[in-house]
C-alpha cells in the first residue's frame, strides 16, 4: 500500500517537470538555511548573522521573506504565536500548492486548532507516559547492535542503527505494523529533501498521509495500544480520520528522522574524537550533558516552520509587513556567539540550557522527551559493545545532504572491530 503511494507521488513529480532547476530560482540567503559544510553551518550564514539577525530576501513567487539568524530575535518571533502564524493555507497560497495538500497536525496549524490538538497528544508525551517505553527502547537497541554483531566488513551506521531505532521506536508509539517502516521512512525522509525541487516536500506529505489515512481507518474498526488506539479510545469522533491522520503524520515527521540524523551525525562526532569516544563509553553522567550539547551543535531541524504575520511587526528594528513570509534559521541561532560564546566548537560541558533544536513556543517539538530517551539510550550502549569502532572512510570523502530542511549524512561506513 504504502509503496503504491511513494510511486505514484515520485510519477507525479516527473510528469509536472519538478526538478532541481526550480531551486535556482531561491535567493542566496534562503538556500544558506538549508546547506553545510559538513556538521557546520556554511561560512555565509554567519556573516549574514554578523552583519544583522534579522535580513530580508524576495521570493520569486512574489512574496517578501525574511530570514532569522539570531538568537533571541529566533525566540521573539517562535514565541509569539499571536504576532505570527503557520497556517497551511498561507503557503497554499503563495507557494504554488493547493490547500489539499495540508498536512495537518500541529505544526502547519493555529489556536485554537493547534491548542485542541495539542491537548489530546500532550498527556501522551509526559515522561511518566514515555517511560512504559524504555524497556521496548532499550530491547530495540540491543537488537540492532545484535544483528551488527554478526556483520562483517565496512558496516553503514545509518542503515543499522541511526534508521532503525527511531523508526522502530515510532511503530511502537503509533501502533502501525513493523513491516511498513521502511516505507514510511522513505516517505519521512523526502519532504525535507530540496533536490527534487522545491515542492516536492509537498507531494511527500501528501503522500504519507495517504498512508495514514489507510492506518486510521483500521484503528477505527479495530483500536490497538498505540497512541492512535489510545486516541480513538479515548476521543472517539471528536477527532476525525483526516485529523488523526494528521497528528500521526507530524509524530512521525518530528519524532523519525529528526532523531535519526542527530544518532548518525552524533556518532560521527564521536568518531572523530577519540577521547570524547572514551569518555561517553566509560562515564554514563556524561551521557546526557553529552546528547545536550549534541542537540544544540548539530540542530538537525535547521529550520523552524514558517512563521506569517499576522500584522505589521517590528523585529530587531526590522518592520515585517503582514503577510510576509519569516524563515527562523535554528542551526544559526544554536550557533549565535550571543547565546554561546564559541558556539561552533563541540564542548559537552557547556551550559547548553535553551537551545532551540526543538523549536519555542507553542509549536516546540512535542516529542523532545522522546528524543532524548532514545539517545541518552542509543550512544552509550553503542560505544560499550564497540569499543574499536572506527571510520571506514575518510572524513572528507563522507556524503552529506545537499539542501535539506533536516540535515543528516547519507551513509556512515565504519569497522566495527
Amino acid at each position: 500500500m504504502t509503496a503504491r503511494i511513494g510511486r505514484a507521488y515520485l510519477s507525479r513529480i516527473q510528469q509536472r517537470g519538478l526538478g532541481p532547476s526550480t531551486i535556482r530560482l531561491l535567493p542566496p540567503d534562503l538556500l544558506m538555511l538549508m546547506r553545510r559544510d559538513g556538521t557546520d553551518p556554511v561560512d555565509r550564514l554567519a556573516k549574514v548573522q554578523a552583519k544583522t539577525p534579522v535580513s530580508k530576501v524576495s521570493l520569486p513567487f512574489g512574496m517578501d521573506a525574511w530570514i532569522v539568524t539570531g538568537y533571541e530575535e529566533s525566540k521573539a518571533v517562535l514565541g509569539a504565536a499571536d504576532a505570527f502564524s503557520t497556517d497551511f493555507a498561507h503557503l497554499a497560497a503563495n507557494a504554488g500548492v493547493t490547500a489539499e495538500q495540508t498536512p495537518g497536525g500541529l505544526g502547519f496549524s493555529d489556536p485554537p486548532v493547534h491548542t485542541r490538538l495539542r491537548r489530546i497528544l500532550t498527556p501522551e508525551f509526559t515522561m511518566r507516559r514515555l517511560r512504559r517505553l524504555t524497556p521496548r527502547i532499550d530491547a530495540i537497541v540491543e537488537e540492532r547492535l545484535d544483528a551488527m554483531e554478526v556483520l562483517t566488513g565496512p558496516v553503514d551506521l545509518v542503515q543499522e542503527f541511526a534508521l532503525p531505532v527511531p523508526s522502530l521506536t515510532i511503530c511502537e508509539l503509533l501502533g502501525v505494523p513493523y513491516e511498513d517502516r521502511h516505507d514510511f521512512q522513505r516517505l519521512a525522509m523526502d519532504r525535507f529533501d530540496l533536490a527534487a525541487g522545491s515542492t516536492a516536500p509537498f507531494g511527500a506529505m501528501s503522500a504519507s498521509l495517504g498512508y495514514f489515512r489507510d492506518v486510521v481507518k483500521k484503528q477505527r474498526a479495530e483500536p490497538g495500544d498505540g497512541l492512535l488506539g489510545m486516541i480513538v479510545r479515548e476521543h472517539g469522533n471528536s477527532v476525525d480520520d483526516e485529523e488523526l491522520a494528521g497528528l500521526a503524520d507530524g509524530v512521525l515527521t518530528g519524532g523519525f528522522e529528526t532523531t535519526a540524523s542527530t544518532l548518525a551525525l552524533g556518532s560521527l562526532v564521536l568518531l572523530r574524537d577519540q577521547d570524547l569516544f572514551e569518555r561517553i563509553r566509560t562515564d554514563s553522567a556524561m551521557t546526557a550533558p553529552f546528547v545536550e550539547e549534541a542537540l544544540r551543535y548539530l540542530t538537525a531541524v535547521q529550520i523552524a516552520f514558517p512563521r506569517f504575520a499576522r500584522q505589521d511587526i517590528e523585529v530587531a528594528g526590522q518592520v515585517v509587513r503582514r503577510g510576509d513570509m519569516v524563515l527562523c534559521s535554528l542551526s544559526g541561532a544554536n550557533r549565535d556567539p550571543s547565546y554561546s560564546a564559541a558556539g561552533g566548537r563541540f564542548d559537552p560541558h557547556r551550559d547548553t540550557t535553551g537551545h532551540l533544536a526543538f523549536g519555542y513556543g507553542i509549536h516546540r517539538c512535542i516529542g523532545a522527551e522522546l528524543a532524548r530517551m532514545e539517545l541518552r539510550a542509543a550512544y552509550p550502549a553503542l560505544l560499550r559493545r564497540f569499543p574499536q569502532m572506527r571510520l571506514a572512510t575518510p572524513p572528507q570523502d563522507l556524503a552529506f545532504r545537499k539542501l535539506s530542511i533536516v540535515y543528516g549524512i547519507e551513509t556512515l561506513p565504519v569497522y566495527l572491530r
